[in-house]
């Protein structure tokens, strides 16, 4: 019977990381399901080598929230940190690399479903519109795709995390078993996360965690994008040629970038008015607070749009959290992304180890990336997919077992 239960929390871990792409409460329900297994079994509880950043992370954030004065409203963010547990549940229940390699195509498959989930979304808009007599840009913008998720981009982090996954699979992994329906998963999140319209994730987030796969995949490739992607261009639908030029030519308030634009003048200035402990977690939430701290040559009323956050991690962090807090952060990211590129250095470069290394640096830099224009690590959804990848990279690392069966 005790074999079973050490195992327990190694299948509760791997139910919490897939159901998280449907369901984020019955993901949490496995979570601490497999949180409560791992403290009753025999597993040596394990944190990866980021131990130290991540409490200056964890610490600088309960101090800005004790500090701040806004403990109500700053609390949901402490109770967050229950999402990173996810981070000790994988390093100590996973040891195989093929295990990650089943959680990656198991991953491809259930997004994959949403995906499709989605295509059907875009084509009954697309009809709406066309019923209304509205012009289908206008109309899409507000209402986007979603799949299994609550809000778009929501979605298109998930897809955009998984669909890099996939592809350093389908590039690195020395195993052929499963590749021709990964290419087909492939195309149709490609196709998905296109058609979401979000241009942090498919202009921005997706093309540099692309391009550095395709970097170490064939070089050459890395040349023949831009062009490709031109190409792309010239032959897609109105609606995509038009949401691409909107970073330059935006359609009035329909588009998010004087919104954007406002959101990160405001986060200077609350970060030069807070540089040490921030305002304090979730407290730019209240309309009130947020109103303070805008700039005075902004016209009122504000343009449409979500001003309870930043829509930028690194601003939003350090002006809710503080500059310190932020940087641990930062400094947590930095040495996992140095950890896994010395491990590709290294004996793993010619293991089975190195898709899953090459794929959390794609998909560690694709969300910084992202995060310049997205408070995406504010999705639990998002974080939880984030922190396994780091997880993962630790565990191919360290590769205790390196299992080359198909």
């Amino acid at each position: 019977m005790k074999p079973y239960l050490d195992r327990a929390p190694f299948y509760l871990t791997c139910g919490s990381l897939i159901s998280i792409l449907f369901s984020i409460a019955a993901s949490h329900i496995l979570l601490a399901l497999a949180l409560a297994a791992l403290l009753l079994s025999s597993e040596r509880m394990r944190l990866p080598p980021i131990k130290l950043p991540l409490a200056l992370f964890v610490i600088g954030t309960v101090i800005s929230w004790l500090a701040s004065g806004h403990i109500h409203d700053g609390t949901p963010q402490i109770r967050k940190f229950f999402v990173f547990t996810v981070l000790l549940l994988v390093y100590s229940t996973f040891r195989r690399v093929s295990e990650i390699r089943a959680i990656a195509l198991i991953w491809a498959g259930v997004t994959t479903l949403s995906a499709v989930r989605s295509l059907f979304q875009f084509w009954q808009k697309y009809q709406d519109s066309q019923d209304l007599h509205q012009n289908f840009y206008d109309f899409y913008i507000g209402q986007r795709i979603t799949g299994f998720m609550s809000h778009w981009m929501t979605f298109g982090g998930e897809e955009m995390i998984v669909l890099l996954f996939l592809l350093a699979f389908l590039f690195f992994s020395t195993q052929r078993r499963w590749k021709a329906a990964g290419w087909f998963c492939a195309a149709v999140l490609g196709l998905s996360l296109v058609l979401g319209f979000s241009r942090s994730i498919f202009l921005l987030g997706f093309p540099v965690g692309l391009l550095y796969l395709l970097w170490f995949r064939k070089r050459w490739l890395v040349a023949a994008a831009p062009v490709l992607a031109m190409l792309a261009f010239l032959v897609a639908p109105t609606a995509l040629k038009e949401r691409v030029t909107s970073i330059i030519q935006p359609h009035a308030q329909t588009d998010s970038n004087l919104h954007r634009s406002i959101t990160r003048r405001t986060g200077v200035q609350m970060i030069r008015a807070h540089p040490v402990l921030g305002l304090g977690p979730e407290v730019m939430k209240d309309a009130a607070q947020f109103d303070r701290y805008v700039p005075s040559d902004i016209p009122r009323p504000l343009p449409v749009g979500w001003y309870g956050h930043l829509h930028n991690i690194y601003l939003q962090y350090a002006a809710e959290r503080g500059i310190p807090t932020m940087l641990a952060l930062m400094w947590m990211i930095g040495k996992s992304l140095w950890d896994f590129a010395a491990g590709l250095r290294g004996r793993l470069a010619s293991t089975e180890a190195r898709f899953v290394l090459h794929g959390a640096i794609a998909v560690i830099l694709a969300v910084l990336a992202e995060g310049l224009l997205e408070y995406n690590l504010g999705d639990s959804e998002v974080l939880m997919l984030f922190l396994a990848m780091i997880a993962f990279g630790y565990v191919a690392k360290e590769a205790v077992v390196v299992d080359s069966r198909p």
